[in-house]
């Protein structure tokens, strides 16, 4: 016997209610059907399913077809696999947003720590080389303090969250996430742009996260390195500036041993 065919609702496989209230493709499952004007519709939720049915007019297709969201990509990836370098080739050819995560946390606490933080931020500021002055004296206390003051000003416990995450890779609480992560979804101009998010979701916490708001990239890319691209790309330039901070070093000491011999006579 012939089964009759299928006919498939406006949003195919993909939620409708996900569709219209968050502009997120959804996929929806085959236990959260349901019929209407002899189309199948599939939901994400049974919740979804139960508010299409009490309005499925609002949620289907009438003059025009139903706009299908932008392009959303996720660019995953070692240390030094060159995402940022492909994820801006990408944005600019599809005209999408780059987003670079561990860039926008360092710019959202930037205004109050003064300098970017994380390990490798620490490392640079280790090996800055003290300027000479005329005089070989210590600063005073009070001046020390007014400086660290101004270096750094209190942190919400938010920028708080933000910095230990960059600091220790701490994991940031769910709540700091949808301060940061939910306007790319639901946001303009990112809503209507699109974009390519570029170093997350970085942890299986991470990918949970996004799992649990029901935000589905349409593409998820992992760039696979092999250890020894990487390392012929990072050691070169990051060897040239452990060099120079050593000839900096040495020139420095001279020019201090000079003065104090100077200031000696």
């Amino acid at each position: 016997v012939k089964q009759k065919k299928r006919h498939m609702g406006d949003t195919k496989h993909f939620c409708p209610v996900s569709l219209k209230e968050h502009f997120v493709l959804h996929p929806g499952l085959q236990e959260h059907a349901a019929k209407y004007k002899e189309n199948i519709y599939y939901f994400s939720t049974s919740e979804y399913k139960d508010k299409f049915l009490k309005n499925p007019e609002e949620y289907v297709a009438h003059s025009e077809p139903i706009q299908a969201p932008p392009l959303r990509v996720c660019l995953l990836g070692t240390h030094g696999a060159g995402k940022t370098t492909c994820a801006r080739q990408i944005a600019d050819k599809l005209g999408i947003f780059h987003i670079q995560f561990e860039e926008y946390l360092q710019e959202l606490i930037l205004p109050k720590t003064r300098k970017k933080v994380g390990p490798q931020f620490d490392e640079e500021d280790d090996n800055k080389i003290p300027i000479l002055s005329e005089e070989l004296e210590d600063f005073s206390q009070t001046k020390t303090e007014t400086e660290k003051s101004k270096q750094e000003e209190a942190l919400t416990d938010e920028e708080e969250a933000i910095k230990a995450n960059l600091m220790d890779s701490k994991e940031l609480p769910p709540e700091v996430l949808d301060n940061i992560v939910l306007d790319w979804w639901k946001k303009e101009p990112f809503r209507s742009t699109g974009f390519i998010l570029d170093g997350f979701p970085r942890t299986v916490h991470e990918a949970s996260y996004l799992s649990e708001r029901g935000l589905c990239p349409d593409v998820a890319v992992y760039i696979q390195v092999e250890d020894s691209d990487i390392l012929d790309r990072l050691f070169p330039p990051r060897l040239k500036k452990w060099k120079d901070k050593r000839q900096k070093k040495k020139e420095y000491k001279k020019k201090l041993k000079d003065l104090k011999a100077k200031m000696r006579v």
